[in-house]
């Protein structure tokens, strides 16, 4: 409760020199300019190549790695825009999330799978010497002696005599 009241005071107070919440899909574009509205697309962008790729998996489905991204994205951007407004001169606008999703989709759609396809196929080559050459000198590894394993607690122990 003393969270609640506590953030209900630090909210700033609407002035008549700020503009109040944008809350309607795209309104706010007529008055953005050209850099404004690419700035706000790649904001979150990264975030495209770097989620689906965190997981390491190469071989996912295109459609289900493309809804999980852009969710997430959609939960981040969401939540960094309402962080964002609590600062004061800064308003609410839904159109900044609406923007940095599509940015994320968009970088996910041009670059994931081509990504992935070329991280499938890369595989470490193997070197063939040239006919001719000398051949590559053989690598030996020393090897010490035995050394006893230590006993798991579950193995018995050997009968005294």
């Amino acid at each position: 409760m003393a969270l609640v009241l506590w953030l209900v005071v630090l909210r700033p107070l609407p002035v008549p020199w700020v503009y109040d919440t944008n809350l309607t899909p795209l309104a706010s574009l007529r008055s953005s300019t050209g850099w404004q509205v690419l700035g706000e697309l790649l904001l979150l962008a990264p975030l495209g190549v770097l989620l689906p790729l965190a997981g390491g998996r190469l071989r996912a489905p295109w459609l289900p790695s493309f809804l999980r991204t852009t969710g997430a994205s959609a939960l981040l951007a969401t939540g960094l825009e309402f962080l964002s407004s609590w600062t004061p001169g800064h308003v609410l606008n839904v159109d900044h999330i609406l923007l940095a999703v599509i940015g994320v989709a968009i970088t996910h759609l041009a670059l994931v799978p081509g990504l992935r396809r070329l991280l499938r196929d890369w595989r470490p080559r193997v070197r063939v010497p040239a006919p001719g050459a000398a051949p590559a000198p053989k690598v030996t590894t020393l090897v010490g002696p035995p050394v006893a394993r230590a006993r798991a607690y579950a193995e018995p122990t050997p009968p005294a005599r």
